[in-house]
């Protein structure tokens, strides 16, 4: 006999989701604890975010850094923007300077060894719409390749549809799709769409480069603020990331 549908379990606990106001509360709570562990706590902003990335880093220095990202007034309060709310002495200065999407970086590393590993850490990515091409991207008449692997690799057939749908005109030889005539991608320069984003992931040309920019530096010892020299990001390398806080937010709170 079938089991009657009126015959069901029903939970009767659930869990409230978080507040945006109690989410604030946690990350001040985590900036303000790390704070009084560390000896730097550094500013950074970055180019081309990717969370993957970003959980690379975090990982590498789970045992001499803390990493938070989240909502730059959030992180600005719980530092102190005044030498009378100022968490320690001197950090107000550094929360003075948090403005868009930034970052929070604790450890006691010092400084040079700091800016040298972040220098040397830039993995290549996929570009997202927003970005502008760093080259022009030419696919050549004949079978469409595949760059992820080495040698390249045709498409398989059943890619064929999606070629199409993001704008190349296919055609199919011995099961492969093919070009009868060079296929433009992307120019130097110009800003990238969303189908031409997703052309270059597919066809694996990556066009960006994560980078992590060190703005400033707060230390315990002085309670000095330490400006780093040379430009800052461009506005090309921070293109096409909208949700950056509210990812990073999330991520912090979780590790």
């Amino acid at each position: 006999m079938p089991k009657s549908k009126r015959a069901q379990v029903v939970s009767l606990t659930k869990v409230a989701k978080k507040t945006k106001e109690q989410k604030g509360a946690l990350i001040a709570e985590v900036v303000q604890k790390n704070l009084e562990k560390w000896q730097y706590c550094w500013l950074f902003e970055v180019g081309a975010m990717r969370n993957a990335h970003l959980k690379t880093v975090r990982k590498l220095w789970k045992d001499s850094g803390r990493i938070i990202f989240g909502r730059g007034a959030v992180m600005a309060k719980a530092l102190g923007t005044s030498p009378e709310e100022e968490h320690r002495t001197g950090i107000h200065k550094l929360a003075k300077q948090i403005h868009g999407q930034v970052g929070l970086f604790f450890t006691n590393s010092p400084p040079d060894e700091v800016i040298e590993w972040f220098a040397d850490f830039s993995p290549p990515d996929f570009a997202r719409a927003g970005n502008r091409a760093s080259r022009t991207v030419v696919l050549p008449e004949g079978p469409v390749m595949q760059h992820h692997s080495d040698p390249p690799e045709p498409f398989p057939h059943s890619e064929d549809p999606q070629l199409r749908k993001l704008g190349l005109t296919t055609y199919m030889e011995r099961g492969v799709p093919s070009l009868h005539a060079p296929h433009k991608i992307c120019e130097r320069g110009k800003t990238l769409s969303a189908e031409q984003a997703q052309l270059l992931k597919l066809v694996g040309e990556k066009m960006v480069t994560f980078r992590v920019g060190l703005l400033a530096r707060w230390e315990v010892a002085t309670g000095d603020v330490v400006n780093m020299e040379g430009p800052r990001l461009s506005e090309d390398e921070t293109a096409g990331d909208t949700n950056i806080a509210e990812e990073g937010e999330d991520d912090t709170m979780n590790v």
